[in-house]
């Protein structure tokens, strides 16, 4: 059980679905364990919907206080929805710091979702001091690209990535100062994480791991909303034909444009198909697990990009969603064309499924020590 702390530095940490918060957890156990960080997490997004697993409920396993929850999932997933949401969001947002700005010293946003940008732009009329994480990327294929980049240029501090993100965030800002290189903090204690055996996987989220399935997430392509139709179309009539050779483990899209439209396809097609398992939220603990022991990933997901490789996998990387963003040789672009997939199948085959190479996104040192001390230092 956390227990209250003294008063001294007011962190506020925002997360708005079941990735960022896998993504967060090394950061989040050095705050909560330093005595001079009060930590509180402002919980939003996909954490707070029923048909996305109401994941806050891991949250609130795991005893972190939250100081405010913000609902911003659309009641419909078009443009407009989006859109609309938007401006809700940002509304939502500016009545939670009203309440708490006073007694905030540091704001932690990670990424690109257009719900950590709603948060963001209501925290600039009350001057609080962002720190942002994994800025300077790009992802051409989805319109969380314009969010990342203003989420950047709104904020005080800087955690990248990699060194070349560094210097792109430091174009965005015009200035070095308050822009640190951490690394990844996803890869944090990766090689002393306990993780879950195969025979552990069925019995804790009902996917059958005996057999090493292909991992698989798809989240649409924001910027070419109209193809996701067609996209999943083909997708789904690749993993159909690569059932028969591998089981299949589908983890489900975020609350994306067009989403419903993907998630009612998966949905179809694990109906049809026993190898064929679709599955809401793993958790960092089982997603890590899964893909450790997957065949390997197939989809358009930033963990195909980031940590796929420090687990020795190859990752299939369809369409464009990730464009532009640095890769380790473990990718394997491809269209999202049936064709296009099953022939990217056939060469990991030849290569035995087995990465042996560097992960860019690594760093020897670990990114959550890192990004604390740099918060510390500037709050003196």
């Amino acid at each position: 059980m956390i227990t209250s702390k003294d008063k001294m530095m007011t962190v506020r940490l925002i997360t708005t679905s079941r990735a960022d918060y896998g993504i967060y957890a090394s950061l989040l156990t050095a705050l909560e364990a330093d005595p001079a960080i009060d930590l509180q997490l402002v919980v939003a997004g996909t954490h707070l919907s029923k048909e996305h697993g109401y994941t806050v409920t891991a949250i609130e396993l795991d005893g972190y206080q939250i100081a405010g929850r913000v609902e911003t999932v659309p009641s419909d997933d078009s443009p407009a929805g989006i859109a609309r949401m938007l401006g809700e969001a940002t509304r939502k947002f500016a009545d939670l710091w009203a309440e708490i700005a006073d007694n905030t010293d540091w704001v932690i946003a990670l990424g690109d979702r257009y719900e950590m940008f709603a948060a963001v732009a209501a925290t600039v009329p009350f001057n609080l001091r962002v720190a942002h994480l994994h800025g300077g990327e790009t992802s051409l294929g989805a319109i969380d690209d314009k969010f990342r980049h203003a989420i950047t240029v709104m904020s005080t501090a800087h955690f990248t990535a990699t060194a070349a993100y560094a210097d792109r965030v430091t174009e965005l800002i015009g200035s070095e100062r308050s822009v640190h290189y951490v690394g990844a903090p996803a890869l944090d204690g990766l090689e002393e994480m306990e993780l879950f055996e195969p025979q552990e996987m069925l019995p804790t989220f009902g996917t059958d791991f005996s057999e090493p399935p292909i991992l698989v997430t798809f989240h649409p392509e924001t910027v070419a909303t109209k193809r996701n139709q067609v996209y999943g179309e083909a997708l789904c009539s690749a993993l159909a034909r690569l059932s028969g050779q591998y089981p299949v483990v589908i983890t489900m899209p975020n609350a994306d444009t067009m989403g419903s439209v993907l998630r009612q396809q998966f949905n179809n097609l694990a109906d049809d198909n026993d190898r064929i398992t679709t599955i809401e939220n793993f958790g960092k603990k089982g997603y890590f697990s899964a893909m450790k022991h997957c065949a390997f990933l197939l989809g358009n997901t930033s963990s195909g990009i980031i940590e796929a490789a420090s687990f020795g996998k190859y990752a299939i990387n369809l369409g464009n969603r990730q464009d532009g963003r640095m890769r380790s040789p473990n990718l394997i672009d491809v269209e999202v064309d049936e064709q296009a997939i099953l022939s990217a199948v056939d060469i990991l085959r030849t290569k035995g499924f087995l990465y042996a190479g560097d992960n860019v996104y690594r760093k020897d040192s670990p990114a959550a020590a890192a990004i604390v001390a740099a918060l510390k230092a500037a709050n003196d």
